[in-house]
Parts: C-alpha cells; structure tokens; sequence
C-alpha cells in the first residue's frame, strides 16, 4: 500500500485539466447557441452565464405572452371568476329597441376573446353589426355592440333567442 505522492498529484492535475477542457466545452456550446453576440469582442465566462440567463428569462416570458396570444385567438382560453389580481368576472347588458339591441359587455383582460365570439354570434343570428368597439381602462375592457336584428315576424322572439345564447356563453366562459 505504499502510495506515491508525486503519482496522485499527477492524477489530480490530470483530473483538474480534464475537468477544466471539458467547462470550457461546455461554455463554448453555450455561447454558440445564444444570439450572435458581436464576434470580435472576447466575454468573460461570467459574463457569458450571465448574457445566457437573461436570455432564457426572455425566451421564457415570450413563450408565456405566446401561450396567451394563441388562447385568445383560438378563444380557448376561459375567464377567470377571480377578481384578484387584476382579473374580473365578465358581466353582460343586453338593451333591445325594436329592431336595435345593444350589448355591453365589461371584461377582464383574459376574456378579450369574448368580443370576436359575440360578434360571430350575431352573424350566425342573421343580425348585422352596425357598430362594435372596445376600450381598456386599468385591467378592465369595456366593449360596446350595436346590431340590427334580421327582419322577422317576431323581433322579440329573435331577441330574447340571441340575449339568451349570449348570457349563456359569457356566464358559462367563466371558470
């Protein structure tokens, strides 16, 4: 068991060295997948680690906001019934006048999809649109929609149809 000092301080530098090429690898990997960088400047190791969490961060927060992009185009996403954080229960205002009806509807910012649904949902109804807006204020949307009912034989029976499918469908997108 006689052991050779100058032996195990050879493996330990050999083992150091070997640690040591493979960090290096390992940086330089990681340094070629981030964003070109200007070439011709030399980043420190710590700088680099530092460049690649600010950029993973980022990558990370535009994944979110795409994740929510895509909810709300495909209307998949469902209102939250939370007033907490910013976030507010639709409620719905359905005045009819004659052949008129007018739709106000106040959101949240996670129930904007809401908006383009109703819309589709008096085209579906055979009533046309004759104006349609929207205003945010804090994190509260303000949409307003004024249609003209299709000509029929029962307006009333047209509107209370279409009051009822809208209450239904901003009550029941609430989760």
């Amino acid at each position: 068991m006689d052991q050779n000092p100058s032996s195990s301080k050879a493996d330990r530098k050999t083992i150091e060295k070997n640690r040591r090429n493979q960090m290096k690898s390992l940086y330089s990997e990681l340094s070629s997948l981030l964003p070109d960088q200007n070439s011709r400047e030399v980043v420190s190791l710590p700088d680099q680690l530092g460049i690649a969490a600010n950029y993973i961060k980022r990558l990370q927060i535009n994944l979110e906001k795409m994740k929510q992009k895509k909810n709300w185009l495909t209307g998949e996403g469902k209102c939250s019934s939370s007033t907490m954080g910013g976030l507010k229960s639709p409620d719905i205002e359905i005045h009819v006048m004659g052949s008129a009806m007018e739709v106000a509807l106040v959101t949240g910012l996670d129930c904007q999809f809401m908006f383009t649904e109703i819309i589709r949902m008096f085209h579906e109804e055979g009533a046309e649109v004759v104006n349609a807006s929207f205003s945010i204020q804090d994190n509260t949307v303000f949409h307003s929609i004024h249609s003209k009912l299709g000509e029929t034989s029962a307006p009333e029976d047209e509107a209370a149809r279409i009051s009822e499918r809208l209450k239904k469908f901003v009550y029941s997108s609430v989760s």
